[in-house]
């Protein structure tokens, strides 16, 4: 029997969230973008000061599919959590995963009472945006709002200056 279950990652989960980002940043033609290490994703995530959450899809026991997020707050509208990723590998995609993975991850959202959730979307994925879109999320700025962007050398760089 076929047994599809959504739960929360655990520590020894982290080899499978490197592959299912990996995939996801080929999918976002970004193959090599994925810098995070399995120690960096195992003190960051399941220590005592947890920086992220992550929801696994299993499919027979296979992890097929993710949804990780972050806390954040705004100035504007308080209590925030923002969806880094969400995938689904792609032999496992259009069987409902991701829609389950979404809803979970919107269920953790209302039980927390935040006041927004958020997200990114690049403005050729059309079959997201669709998605999105057709769940009631607003969807906007793609063109007028860019991702701005610093790594560790770049803030070395700057602060040195």
């Amino acid at each position: 029997m076929e047994t599809l279950k959504i739960r929360k990652a655990i520590s020894s989960d982290v080899k499978d969230i490197i592959r299912l980002l990996v995939e996801l940043a080929v999918y976002e033609k970004e193959p090599d973008a994925v810098k995070v290490t399995e120690e960096e994703l195992i003190r960051d995530g399941f220590g005592s000061s947890p920086r992220y959450e992550c929801l696994l899809a299993e499919f027979n026991s296979e992890v097929v599919g993710l949804a990780f997020f972050t806390p954040r707050y705004s100035t504007w509208v308080g209590d925030t959590l923002h969806l880094e990723d969400l995938v689904v590998t792609e032999k496992m995609r259009g069987k409902g995963i991701g829609t389950l993975l979404y809803r979970e991850f919107l269920m953790v959202a209302k039980d927390r009472g935040v006041n927004r959730v958020e997200w990114s979307v690049l403005d050729w994925n059309k079959t997201a945006i669709d998605f999105y879109k057709k769940s009631g999320a607003i969807v906007d700025g793609l063109e007028q709002w860019k991702i701005v962007r610093m790594d560790k050398q770049i803030i070395e760089k700057y602060l040195s200056t």
